[in-house]
């Protein structure tokens, strides 16, 4: 997948391409019904599926103290996408000039002057230009002035492990994400929800429990409720690789401030590989997917019952990931 970065690079995109417009965090199962209904219209009218997005999120700079947690970083994106069938993507370097187009003026600049979509494939509650003024039906005018097609995707449910339907959201993922609900983040995600980022020394603690493990770098984005789960592992030497290795590895993850042994330690991201030999890997990368939360951190009396406790999250999450891994989906 190409990334578009510059409007001198707008020349690359074909004429009559069919264009998905939106921030895609999390590129969820509401994002791939609509890059699937983007990608049919692309092969139907032979040409490529382009999708632009935005860097940072529009929030981050209007009111950074309002900006939602990042779900998929610019690394996790680009993967996703080209993994749901996009040809090229146009990353838009976020500023208040670009924010403070109207939605005529946006669209005139993007679409009309520069890329001229054949199709646009959008959300029913697409928003765009200044103050999100521009909405479904303000595109629906301009591509019949400016004769381009628009196909509107309706909105996806889901069903919870609650036996709750809802629609699926970025904001209702980082909800569940936040109260530790990664088994049905994975169900609005359609995919186990995944970190990623480099591995750095530890403590050395785990080590003298008889439990090493991978530590990861606090990763831009938001990272799951303080607790142990069960998830499998990908590693690399630098981050596309970890990406898309096809190796996954099972584990059992900790994130915790490691109570135990008082209470000053910083955020801990810690990674337990289930297998026997595991070789030195700091500063390589990790991306850890998040398959089912085994329990919430605690207080241990001292390091013996610790150890005892990691034992038994370690026979849970041999058995989640046994029954896990025949239907995971290999990222």
């Amino acid at each position: 997948m190409k990334i578009i970065q510059t409007i001198s690079q707008f020349q690359h995109i074909p004429k009559g391409c069919v264009l998905t417009i939106g921030n895609f965090d999390g590129v969820h199962v509401g994002h791939q019904e609509i890059l699937a209904v983007a990608r049919q219209a692309a092969e139907k009218n032979d040409t490529e599926l382009i999708a632009m997005t935005f860097e940072p999120h529009p929030v981050a700079v209007l009111h950074p103290e309002m900006a939602p947690g990042v779900l998929s970083p610019l690394d996790i994106k680009k993967y996703l996408l080209a993994k749901y069938g996009v040809d090229k993507m146009i990353v838009l370097r976020t500023n208040r000039t670009l924010l403070n187009l109207s939605p005529e003026d946006f669209a005139g600049r993007f679409l009309v002057e520069n890329i001229k979509p054949g199709v646009v494939v959008e959300g029913n509650d697409f928003n765009f230009g200044s103050g999100r003024a521009g909405t479904i039906d303000t595109l629906k005018n301009l591509a019949a002035e400016k004769n381009f097609e628009i196909s509107v995707v309706a909105p996806k449910k889901v069903k919870l492990s609650t036996g709750q339907t809802v629609r699926v959201s970025s904001t209702m993922i980082r909800y569940m994400l936040e109260g530790g609900h990664v088994a049905d983040a994975a169900i609005a995600l359609g995919r186990p929800y995944r970190i990623a980022e480099r591995i750095i020394s530890g403590r050395g603690v785990g080590i003298k429990l008889g439990f090493p493990t991978l530590n990861m770098k606090k990763p831009k984005q938001v990272i799951p409720a303080e607790g142990v789960y069960a998830g499998f592992v990908k590693i690399g030497e630098v981050m596309d690789s970890a990406l898309t290795s096809k190796e996954k590895i099972p584990a059992v993850y900790s994130i915790g401030q490691a109570r135990t042994y008082g209470d000053d330690f910083p955020l801990l991201i810690e990674a337990h590989l289930l297998i026997e030999h595991v070789d030195d890997l700091v500063g390589q990368y990790m991306a850890m997917d998040f398959v089912r939360h085994i329990r919430n951190q605690h207080k241990f009396k001292n390091p013996e019952d610790l150890s005892k406790q990691i034992a038994e999250d370690c026979h849970q999450a041999r058995n989640i990931l046994a029954a896990q891994g025949r239907n995971y989906a290999s990222e």
